[in-house]
């Protein structure tokens, strides 16, 4: 018992390169992957709706007959909603508005002042005009990502949002739908893949174009989002799922382990490391995930996630694991001891950090409030969480006086000479002379 996920020590010859092995990971650059996905946008954006429609009855078994029966209406939402027992209702509502004022704090706003010259600088803030979201579909699907999609959207000012979710089969999660009523979705489409993403960059009869697109997806989605960006934004190139626990004093090993197993779950290439000083809470906690595998529903996604890319590692200190952890840029990253709120300003890659005992990953995918869509892949070394700053945009304004554009212009005049750029020269020179 207790030996399903592979042991590290720092203190092992041969660390650093099994730490790497570890973490080396790539989704979406296969060449045959990208290949597929290259033709599927082509085939879209030559032939609309009609070619979506072909790939959604292949691939999805939709029993759509014309593009018409794959847009839900906004009554359909609004009774999916309603259709709701009290309780998960009373939960959906409780999580949207906890999300809501956590981005409620992040919208930005312009600003403006004058230089000691007498020009006027500032910036404007302006919503996006439309953004896609992509919801991964199915009975199995997330309404907490239309919420973690959507809000900040709505939260921005985005006039349109464009929801896209796959029914395989034709079958929705209620849920889903109930959450893009309650998040402010403007449409909804069921149509996945990346067929539904070179919809949304490029426009088809039906389906509008937007300015940006969000949410996770499979890896055809994820190549996809790849190959439009450009012709829109995205938010990431998302990998998959990731925890990474450090525990040390008192800890119950039961619960660290379902920490561990809460990622595991998502996919088979999920990753969960677990790291600590206490070689005896390591190896209670290798026997607790064994015991939780037992029982869970998923348990052979989470063994198989475990036993390819999980880990648990022993290091000599804190400082160490702080090294590592800097190093894996983890999406997820909890702190289960007692100075977390201290470990936590020596951090500075992570997506999202839990701290403290009391501060399992899971409250953060539903209803803490901040975003759950988060860099992966180690993306934390330079990307953020979804956020309102996603939905918008910013311009930078300039304004002159007579008096002030002298000093500015003389310097551009200069500026320009050395460049050899003589109309931008001669512009400016006509400003101050």
């Amino acid at each position: 018992m207790g030996k399903l996920m592979r042991r590290l020590s720092t203190q092992d010859q041969n660390f650093k390169q099994a730490f790497a092995d570890l973490l080396a990971f790539e989704t979406v650059s296969d060449p045959e992957l990208l290949k597929t996905v290259d033709q599927i946008i082509a085939d879209v954006r030559q032939h609309g709706d009609a070619h979506v429609l072909k790939l959604t009855q292949q691939f999805d078994r939709h029993p759509a007959h014309q593009f018409s029966d794959l847009e839900l209406t906004q009554a359909e939402l609004k009774a999916a909603f309603e259709g709701l027992n009290s309780e998960v209702r009373e939960a959906l509502e409780f999580a949207a508005e906890r999300i809501r004022e956590f981005h409620q704090a992040q919208k930005q706003e312009g600003w403006t002042y004058v230089d000691a010259l007498g020009n006027t600088l500032g910036q404007k803030v302006t919503p996006l005009d439309r953004v896609g979201i992509y919801v991964p579909g199915g009975l199995a699907s997330y309404p907490s990502s239309v919420l973690m999609n959507a809000v900040p959207a709505h939260v921005a000012g985005v006039p349109e949002i464009i929801m896209v979710v796959p029914a395989p089969n034709g079958e929705l999660n209620p849920l889903v739908l109930a959450a893009a009523h309650l998040a402010g979705v403007t449409r909804v489409f069921t149509i996945g893949g990346a067929q539904a993403v070179a919809a949304l960059a490029y426009g088809t009869e039906t389906v509008p174009c937007v300015d940006k697109i969000t949410g996770p997806g499979n890896r055809f989605v994820a190549a996809a989002k790849r190959a439009v960006f450009g012709q829109v934004g995205i938010d990431m190139i998302a990998g998959p799922s990731e925890i990474l626990v450090y525990a040390e004093g008192e800890n119950d090993a039961k619960w660290l382990a379902m920490d561990v197993l809460s990622q595991a779950e998502h996919d088979t290439v999920a990753q969960a490391i677990f790291i600590t000083p206490d070689e005896q809470l390591l190896n209670e906690v290798a026997q607790a995930v064994e015991e939780h595998l037992a029982v869970l529903p998923k348990a052979e996604i989470a063994r198989t996630s475990i036993a390819n890319r999980g880990a648990l590692v022993l290091v000599k200190d804190r400082q160490e694991a702080i090294d590592l952890i800097n190093q894996v840029a983890p999406e997820h990253l909890e702190l289960c001891l007692d100075e977390a709120q201290e470990m936590a300003e020596e951090i500075r890659h992570a997506g999202a950090i839990f701290m403290g005992r009391y501060t399992p990953e899971a409250i953060g995918d539903y209803c803490a409030g901040p975003n759950h869509v988060l860099p992966t892949s180690g993306t934390a070394r330079f990307s953020s969480p979804l956020g309102v700053y996603d939905f918008q945009k910013r311009s930078s304004l300039i304004m002159c006086s007579q008096a002030g554009v002298k000093p500015l212009a003389k310097t551009a005049d200069i500026l320009a000479q050395q460049e050899n750029l003589d109309a931008h020269a001669r512009s400016a020179r006509y400003r101050y002379q």
